[in-house]
């Protein structure tokens, strides 16, 4: 897995990436880049493609044509190795996805422990750090069916992070949320993405986007429509298309 790739490179580069399910065409040509640090929302109607783009990022859905590079790594490389591409990239998605059996702690240590084969003092150590980092001390030894939707949704975001992942995709993560619990979801990614984490964020919380994003991709019917910093975006933004967007959801 050894690449050339240098930190002032873009760390994801998508060029021209098609995605078609049958005859149907998901993604027709996208191509976006994203520099080390970097927080990118990707915001559309229901059905543009945006769910896809990122699941295609991290190789879980593979691409037709096209290239997408993570540090310099081809993920359309047949001799991908997938855990490693997993150990860069951290995934979190609509649905919780714990383990209901499992405490959170056990939940965060999984991976660490039976995929990377870690010391499991130093992973427990780690776990614990990282449900305090998303405010959930005190937590560790509560299954997911005594915790509120948010409060699950965090620990989902500590088990990506105990991969000590490079990138975050997070895919509409509040969507499955009470209102009262989106908040404390999305000062977590706050955090993070003041932290200096690299996060790529498909979501429809427009404010959200707005004040955490250094850059805002439009994306309708498989395309890019435009793209720039939030503030041209949100205020000036000169495709009919996105305007007509923008006028239904702020």
């Amino acid at each position: 897995m050894a690449t050339s790739w240098t930190p002032d490179q873009p760390i994801v580069q998508c060029v021209d990436v098609r995605k078609s399910f049958g005859a149907l065409e998901v993604l027709k040509g996208i191509s976006l880049s994203v520099r080390k640090g970097e927080v990118i929302c990707i915001i559309g109607p229901s059905g543009s493609g945006k769910s896809t783009l990122i699941r295609c990022i991290n190789a879980l859905q593979p691409i037709t044509s096209g290239s997408i590079q993570i540090e310099g790594i081809e993920v359309t490389d047949p001799k991908l190795d997938k855990l490693a591409l997993r150990r860069k990239v951290g995934m979190v998605f609509q649905q919780y996805n714990l383990f209901p059996h499992k405490t959170a702690m056990q939940n965060v240590m999984m991976a660490p422990i039976h995929v990377l084969r870690q010391n499991r003092d130093e992973v427990e150590a780690r776990a614990r750090t990282l449900l305090a980092k998303v405010r959930l001390a005190g937590k560790e030894d509560s299954y997911p069916g005594e915790l509120s939707g948010g409060q699950q949704q965090r620990v989902a975001i500590a088990r990506s992070l105990a991969m000590r992942p490079d990138i975050m995709l997070f895919d509409e993560v509040t969507a499955a949320l009470d209102p009262e619990t989106v908040k404390e979801v999305l000062v977590t990614i706050r955090e993070l993405a003041e932290d200096g984490m690299t996060c790529i964020l498909v979501t429809h919380e427009m404010n959200f986007a707005r004040e955490v994003a250094d850059h805002v991709y439009f994306t309708d019917r498989g395309v890019i429509v435009e793209h720039g910093p939030p503030d041209t975006l949100f205020t000036a933004a000169r495709d009919a298309r996105t305007q007509r967007f923008l006028s239904q959801v702020l």
